[in-house]
């Protein structure tokens, strides 16, 4: 296993814990001082035009924000992960053991063992559920 695949491995895991426990000290820490999250629900949370966060104090305002408004249907029912060692992606799918889920596609740059640039794809039901909101 490669470094990078293994920085991967490890943010994928610790990514996971720090969301299930709403932890933004851990969440925080898998993040470069420089890196960004892109995703619809920065423009709902932030009331901004563009759906980019940038740097890790604005991060720590938008996580702060998610982890305090993550409805029911966010669960973190998964099957994997993909990496290059660079790139790093997973998908939660709608369909879940426990009904349906918000459906969304996580895709994270990693450099230097951190995330540098995290994007979140958002399907119709997860759209859905944030309309509603």
């Amino acid at each position: 296993m490669t470094a990078g695949n293994h920085d991967a491995e490890r943010i994928y895991k610790l990514w996971d814990e720090a969301l299930g426990n709403k932890d933004l000290e851990a969440a925080l820490a898998l993040y470069a001082p420089d890196a960004s999250i892109e995703s619809p629900l920065v423009q709902h949370l932030m009331q901004t035009k563009d759906g980019i966060v940038r740097g890790r104090e604005a991060l720590r305002e938008f996580i702060t924000r998610v982890f305090r408004t993550n409805p029911p249907q966010r669960r973190r029912f998964k099957q994997g992960f993909f990496s290059d060692g660079k790139i790093l992606t997973w998908e939660y799918p709608r369909q879940s053991p426990d009904g349906d889920q918000m459906d969304l596609v996580e895709v994270m740059d990693i450099k230097d063992g951190l995330i540098q640039r995290h994007r979140v794809y958002w399907g119709w039901y997860a759209l859905n559920v944030l309309k509603q909101s």
